[in-house]
């Protein structure tokens, strides 16, 4: 033991006198006595002793980056982060200290750990995040101090966590669309991203990284305006493969792997070149020539970089994890608690790591293992439990960025997007007159549908006509010949053409009216919420309906007017496929669940809603008929 100070000695000594990161304001550390003649930095290499072996595997990879999270809350509640049930947040008690946070930071610095990242939960959250990068730049040693945020507190905290010594940002943003932000992270905060970006990028920080995690039908028609942003501001707008985690409901069939994103940036962009990168980076960087900012994509899942991992992370509740997919964690708190010296903390870590195994399981291996949620682990936004191809978001064009083409915003109340960025601002919803002469808000969840061109403007009340009597059975079909439940065989039907409307009323009460009306409820955009809820409760209604076929729907559309008269609003729900059977069932439940959502949307604000009739206007296609309601 007696050679590890030496050999920490002449590791300090050979590092530069500057602290930086290539993600990161350089920050001036300036120490007597650090300026080394070119024959004597020599010197210093030649004898210099192996790097820590506590810290290097079995493999010879040599850990040198730390990961620690401040804590597991966050003061958002993203559907691909948090399970959809949430998650049982560990006492406060058991959780990390301060004390105990640096100490640990203390000790692995004194082995050769050289980057330490905050993460969390969000750990812009914790009341002394700023106490904590002070007193962490003051490590000997320590290189670089990142963070890794959903920008909701950045911009407000941003310049005092530079001053104590913050080099590194990585801001989580999964997209461009406010009304689609909102809907992910279930909370209003879209501007407040985009402000601490642009706060970062006024104080100096080259690049700031934006981490988006990329899911197909939700966010990957946004690749080229991410790419866009990097034109004229410097960024590294970082793509991440969808990873699988406890409670995120992992899918395959949702993964965007990096080759698909590189070839739809490549049609754009044939000109994309790839840049050179460390040897232990997790990114595969590029750049389009003439752009300020750069491209990277994370391939935990399609290309691993296992072999060059040099990673470590710190749960907040003071769990070692040496690989982020394993599911084995030494907890280090029990045993700082118990009075452990470092020499045992450190027989303790070397040993977890010396049982870090070559490289994580596969994809579809590791949705089959348990491991934490990824909001008690420490990255942010990695997952989206979303339907895997939503019309009503993948059909939302880009937003415009830099010449693309233009998006309508859902919501006018979101704003401002970047200050002085050349963002313009969202387009405000289209507010339509009504005969009646009040303004009424409209929602259609696929703006140029071909069944009806007019679902952003007034919807006309005409009454259906019936085509005949709908024929009817003499037995119950969904029975067997003992009275028992039984699924319908429809195997031997053909496939034909079916399209079901259904309709379904909210009577809110004059309050609730106007705070939607207004677009003033707290939780957000109740129309947007609603709408989105009811497309996808038409994917799953098979799984909601025990006796339900699955279909495989081709357009769903849900539409919502404002009935001022009544103080309510008017659902109304279309689904089409083609297949052996009917979709009624997918148009109702799609009603029924936009209806119940309006319900939780405004219950803070009146127990006084009423959910009117749910009922079936319209279904055509099938052997027994078409049916129109008066």
């Amino acid at each position: 033991m007696a050679a590890r100070p030496v050999s920490r000695m002449l590791r300090r000594a050979l590092r530069p006198s500057v602290r930086s990161c290539s993600s990161g304001a350089p920050v001036a550390q300036h120490r007597p006595g650090e300026e080394l003649s070119q024959g004597r930095r020599q010197f210093l290499r030649e004898h210099a002793a192996p790097f820590s072996a506590f810290l290097t595997d079995s493999f010879g990879r040599q850990h040198s980056y730390l990961r620690m999270s401040l804590t597991e809350r966050c003061n958002l509640r993203c559907q691909y982060c948090m399970p959809e049930e949430g998650v049982p947040l560990t006492p406060k008690a058991d959780l990390l200290t301060t004390e105990e946070i640096l100490t640990l930071a203390r000790l692995f610095v004194k082995e050769g750990i050289d980057k330490i990242r905050l993460t969390g939960g969000e750990p812009l959250i914790r009341p002394d995040v700023v106490d904590i990068v002070a007193r962490l730049h003051q490590l000997e040693g320590l290189r670089t101090i990142g963070i890794t945020t959903n920008g909701i507190n950045l911009a407000r905290l941003l310049p005092q966590l530079q001053k104590g010594g913050l080099s590194a940002i990585n801001i989580s943003l999964d997209t461009l669309v406010p009304a689609k932000f909102e809907f992910i992270a279930r909370r209003k905060g879209f501007h407040k991203v985009m402000e601490g970006i642009h706060r970062a990028i006024e104080l100096g920080y080259r690049p700031v990284k934006v981490n988006c995690v990329v899911m197909r039908g939700l966010n990957d028609d946004e690749l080229l305006d991410f790419v866009a942003l990097t034109k004229g501001l410097p960024l590294d707008v970082r793509f991440i493969e969808y990873m699988p985690f406890d409670g995120n409901k992992w899918n395959f069939k949702k993964m965007v792997s990096y080759k698909e994103m590189l070839d739809t940036l490549q049609q754009q962009w044939p000109e994309l070149e790839k840049l050179p990168g460390e040897e232990s980076s997790t990114a595969k960087t590029f750049r389009v020539p003439g752009f300020q900012g750069q491209v990277s994509f994370i391939t935990s899942m399609s290309d691993h970089f296992c072999g060059t991992c040099n990673r470590l992370r710190i749960t907040a509740d003071g769990n070692l994890k040496v690989c982020l997919f394993g599911s084995s964690e030494v907890s280090l708190r029990n045993h700082l608690r118990a009075g452990a010296s470092e020499e045992e903390l450190l027989r303790i870590i070397g040993a977890a790591v010396g049982r870090k195994k070559r490289q994580h399981a596969g994809m579809f291996s590791i949705s089959q293992m348990k491991n934490r949620p990824m909001i008690l682990i420490e990255l942010y936004l990695m997952l989206q439990d979303s339907p895997p191809a939503v019309p009503s978001i993948s059909s939302w064009g880009p937003l415009h960025v830099q010449g693309l083409r233009h998006r309508v915003s859902f919501s006018n109340q979101m704003a401002t997007l970047w200050k002085g960025c050349g963002v313009p601002q969202a387009l405000p919803l289209a507010q339509q007159r009504l005969g009646s002469g009040f303004s009424q808000r409209h929602y259609c969840s696929h703006s140029d549908s071909d069944t009806n061109p007019k679902c952003l403007s007034p919807v006309s009340g005409t009454s259906a006509t019936p085509s005949g009597p709908l024929p009817t059975s003499d037995q119950l079909t969904h029975v067997d010949m003992e009275g028992r439940a039984a699924m319908v065989d429809v195997g031997g039907k053909p496939d034909t053409e079916r399209v079901a409307v259904a309709l379904a009323m909210v009577f809110l009460g004059p309050v609730a009216f106007q705070l939607i009306q207004e677009n003033q409820l707290k939780k957000g955009d109740a129309l947007v919420v609603a709408q989105l809820a009811g497309v996808q409760a038409a994917k799953l209604t098979s799984q909601l309906i025990p006796l339900c076929h699955h279909v495989a729907l081709s357009h769903v559309q849900v539409q919502l007017e404002l009935d001022r008269t009544h103080h309510a609003v008017v659902i109304r729900a279309s689904c089409r496929a083609r297949g052996p059977t009917g979709v009624e069932m997918e148009a109702l439940t799609s009603a029924a669940v936009s209806a119940l959502t309006l319900y939780d949307m405004c219950k803070a604000v009146s127990r006084d809603i009423v959910l009117g009739e749910i009922k079936l206007v319209s279904k055509t296609g099938g052997q027994r008929g078409d049916f129109h309601r008066t």
